[in-house]
């Protein structure tokens, strides 16, 4: 009877690990609403057509201020990532707005987790380029 148990407590166990690695495997998802390091913006990603795009939905009025300084009438409503394409698992491309600069850059994100995803953007192809860490909220 022994036995019995170990043997149905071993089978439990595995079938724990093989669930357990079907959700680490679990494709991650751009969508939802993402926070930059300084806190100081919230973007929503969402499905615009085939591509994913990133829209402001908070501000502090310090972000709104130095995006008005550079020409970009109100922050909030502003698509910031725009067209962003899935190349691979976790990996997705497009073009990045940057309002305190008033200009458009080629982009990319990487998902870390299911709350981090890494944004990338470059002036020239993958020359003087910055990066980010956003966090998810929502």
């Amino acid at each position: 009877m022994r036995k019995a148990y170990v043997a149905l407590a071993a089978a439990a166990a595995a079938i724990s690990s093989i669930s357990g690695i079907a959700e680490a495997a679990a494709p991650i998802e751009a969508t939802g609403v993402w926070r930059n390091p300084k806190n100081n913006v919230h973007v929503r990603m969402q499905p615009c057509g085939t591509t994913v795009c990133g829209t402001v939905v908070w501000a502090t009025p310090k972000a709104e201020a130095k995006a008005r300084a550079a020409g970009t009438q109100k922050l909030v409503g502003t698509q910031l990532f725009r067209q962003f394409k899935q190349v691979r698992p976790g990996v997705w491309t497009g073009q990045v707005f940057v309002p305190d600069m008033g200009r458009t850059f080629s982009g990319s994100m990487t998902a870390n987790s299911a709350t981090s995803i890494t944004g990338k953007g470059c002036l020239i192809g993958k020359f003087l380029c910055k990066t980010q860490t956003w966090t998810r909220i929502g």
